[in-house]
C-alpha cells in the first residue's frame, strides 16, 4: 500500500525535469516570415505573449480604505 501511495506521488513529477528546445513535429516547419520581415520568427519568439495578450497591471492597489468619489454616471435605471 506504501509503495502504490509513493508512486502515485512521484510519477507526476517523472516529466518535470524534461525540458528541451523547442523544435517543430517532423515534416512540420514554422509559420512563414510575417509581412514585412526580413526572418521567421523563434518557436520561443511565438510563445511569448504580446502586451496585449499578457497586459501589464497598471492600477495601484490601495492599502488602506478611502472614501469612495461620486461617479456622475453611477445613474439609477430609468423605466
Amino acid at each position: 500500500m506504501r509503495r502504490l501511495l509513493l508512486s502515485i506521488l512521484i510519477l507526476p513529477l517523472a516529466g518535470c525535469g524534461a525540458a528541451s528546445a523547442l523544435k517543430p513535429k517532423v515534416g512540420q516547419s514554422l509559420p512563414v516570415a510575417p509581412y514585412g520581415a526580413e526572418q521567421k520568427p523563434t518557436a520561443e519568439a511565438l510563445l511569448k505573449p504580446t502586451t496585449q495578450a499578457a497586459p501589464e497591471r497598471s492600477v495601484e492597489l490601495r492599502k488602506r480604505s478611502e472614501e469612495r468619489v461620486q461617479d456622475p454616471f453611477d445613474l439609477p435605471p430609468s423605466d
